[in-house]
């Protein structure tokens, strides 16, 4: 299963959150790990969408140039 982009932002967000309205420091200092390891997860998802749709287009091309001739 991969995980969007969208769904890592979110969960990082929510982090987030707990973080700021955490009152115990180990808390927040998990949610503030957590927060970043959704940040790292949405950063490598965002690539990967970036990567499949430039080999897509490029085998859109391809396929482009063989049926030309």
């Amino acid at each position: 299963m991969s995980i969007s982009y969208e769904f890592a932002t979110e969960r990082a967000q929510e982090a987030a959150q707990a973080a700021e309205a955490a009152q115990l420091d180990n808390v927040r200092n998990r949610a503030l790990r957590s927060e970043a390891a959704w940040r790292d997860m949405a950063d490598r998802a965002q690539k990967t969408e970036q990567s499949r749709a430039k080999r897509e287009a490029a085998a859109e091309a391809a396929r482009a140039v063989v049926a030309e001739g």
